[in-house]
């Protein structure tokens, strides 16, 4: 089985064509002699209420985590973040230019239409139209897809994308350049299909339970706004036969402590994270639930570089400067995170970050140095700076953005006041460039450093600090034409320098996975550096 795994992900990363039958089982596996309980049932903490269900609207974790239940992709993961066959059984390619996906024939929709190569090329075209208006779009454009930058510009008919459907089963996406890493980009939120039916038939009402048509492993039963999200197992699901769970509730639970008592109550199995306050005494008292992995993920606050002060470099590298990375990492939080000097952590594949100079200061040395800054462009005790800080509603955040503040009003005399707001406003106002500074995370959306440096170029629509600088859109440029790995890398540490230099974000920690996992829980994937958690995966043990 491992021998197999290995074989795949090098045939995957090589772009050559991989047979269903050289894969693992991708469902449930139930380890012999485990027995299972009567109910299967899983309750999971969110973080948040989704903005929605629709995978052509949205940005953010939360609700990828309900929409991977929902809708199948072409390729999956497994629980170790190798890229396994998902509506596609397998796939080929002999330039990275030109993919061929095959997609299984038993492959259906919940209501029992086949699911066909049509409702990709539907749904890519769907996803880089810009009367979609998906905050995702350009990932699109980041796969090269041909026609994809002149569509999402209005430069161009949204059929003209390079997707088509040779066949029912054939499906054909011609790129403009060689990427070798493009099956796995297959992996994510936006190129999930849709009905095209459905979504016509009912508008934007498509994703309400008593419309919703999924081809996933779990169909929408109930959505409670703000109280909880059901999904039922999906019996027209081409591997249902292998699905355990047979119901899964989302809970959009912001409060750290309140999700933590749910759980110790009994009445949540997996949690969205921990409060930090609570961290050590819960690794105390409940070892054996507390979960910890590596996450490809960075937590940054992002500069709003097309409004005064913060179009000048000196106010935004003054306040990064004047961050005490360490304080954060091993006083507020203690789990394993990391300092970040870089946006792109240290975890990606295949990449070998620099430390920038500012990074290799002691925190004395940094905060001499934001003074200095500060004071060349115009602020000191006669003239201090004032500024919002914005952040969506999460007490792990505030106590990050209270600390944050004081050491800016400590160090510098700068009085930052602290803004919170619900998830959907605040992605909407930091879209819009309503802020002034605003706390921020990214998530790789693939294995691969052009994940995270693709999010600065100018021309990405998730850029909301809108940085602008022709050098960095350059040198991105450069990389993401390149054939060479080894070329890329170089070009992803030089895009870093650029970053440090210009400073449009203020890189604080690299994260780590920790949340309360029951031990009733199995199949739980605890080795998956994008925390692509699929409930298809896991299945309840009977209590001892």
């Amino acid at each position: 089985m491992y021998k197999n795994k290995i074989t795949q992900a090098l045939l995957i990363s090589a772009g050559l064509t991989v047979a269903a039958t050289s894969f693992s089982t991708i469902a449930a596996e139930v380890p012999e002699g485990v027995k299972l309980s009567a109910t299967q049932e899983l309750v999971r903490g969110n973080g948040t209420e989704v903005a929605s269900l629709d995978p052509h609207k949205t940005e953010g974790v939360p609700e990828s985590h309900v929409i991977r239940d929902l809708l199948e992709g072409l390729v999956n993961q497994d629980a170790d973040g190798n890229t396994v066959p998902g509506v596609a059984e397998s796939w080929e390619t002999t330039d990275n230019k030109t993919f061929i996906f095959h997609l299984r024939k038993d492959a259906k929709w919940s209501n029992g239409d086949p699911v066909t190569a049509e409702d990709f090329a539907y749904s890519f075209k769907r996803a880089a139209d810009p009367a979609t208006a998906s905050p995702y779009s350009w990932y699109i454009e980041m796969t090269t897809m041909k026609n994809a930058a002149e569509i999402i510009a209005g430069k161009a008919d949204k059929e003209t994308l390079g997707v088509t459907a040779v066949d029912a089963n054939t499906l054909k996406i011609e790129l403009n350049e060689a990427v070798p890493y493009f099956v796995k980009m297959m992996g994510h939120t936006t190129v999930k299909p849709v009905n095209k039916r459905v979504v016509e038939k009912f508008g934007n009402d498509w994703t309400k339970p008593e419309n919703f048509v999924g081809n996933g492993a779990f169909v929408l039963d109930k959505w409670v706004v703000n109280e909880r999200i059901v999904l039922k197992r999906n019996t027209q699901y081409w591997d249902d036969k292998k699905t355990v769970i047979n119901q899964v509730t989302y809970l959009p639970i912001e409060n750290q402590v309140s999700e933590m008592n749910r759980f110790l109550a009994g009445e949540i199995d997996i949690t969205n994270e921990l409060p930090n306050e609570h961290f050590r005494r819960l690794q105390k008292e409940h070892a054996e639930d507390v979960s910890i992995t590596g996450n490809l993920c960075s937590y940054y606050y992002g500069f709003n570089n097309d409004k005064a002060p913060f179009n000048d470099v000196r106010v935004r590298k003054a306040l990064s400067y004047a961050i005490d990375r360490d304080i954060i990492t091993k006083a507020l939080l203690g789990q394993g995170q990391k300092p970040g000097y870089f946006l792109t952590p240290e975890i990606t594949a295949n990449f070998n970050p620099v430390t920038p100079e500012y990074g290799k200061l002691s925190q004395k040395e940094r905060n001499e140095e934001a003074k200095a800054l500060l004071a060349e462009a115009g602020f000191d005790s006669s003239n201090p700076l004032e500024f919002t800080l914005l952040y969506n509603t999460s007490e792990n955040h505030k106590k990050l953005a209270v600390a944050i503040a004081s050491m800016w009003k400590k160090s510098l005399g700068v009085t930052a006041k602290l803004e919170n707001q619900e998830w959907k406003t605040y992605l909407d106002n930091r879209r819009q460039g309503n802020f002034d500074v605003t706390r921020a995370g990214w998530c790789g959306d693939y294995n691969e450093a052009s994940s995270f440096l693709s999010l600065m170029q100018s021309n990405n629509s998730s850029n909301d600090p809108k940085y602008n600088s022709k050098a960095y859109d350059g040198i991105m440029a450069k990389a993401l034409s390149s054939t060479s790995d080894v070329e890329r890398e170089k070009l992803y540490a030089e895009a870093e320098k650029q970053l440090a230099e210009d400073m449009p974000i203020a890189p604080i920690y690299q994260y780590v996975k920790a949340r309360l996992v029951s031990t009733k829980v199995g199949g739980y994937a605890s080795n998956n550096a994008e925390d692509k958690l699929f409930t298809k995966d896991m299945y309840i043990i009977a209590d001892k």
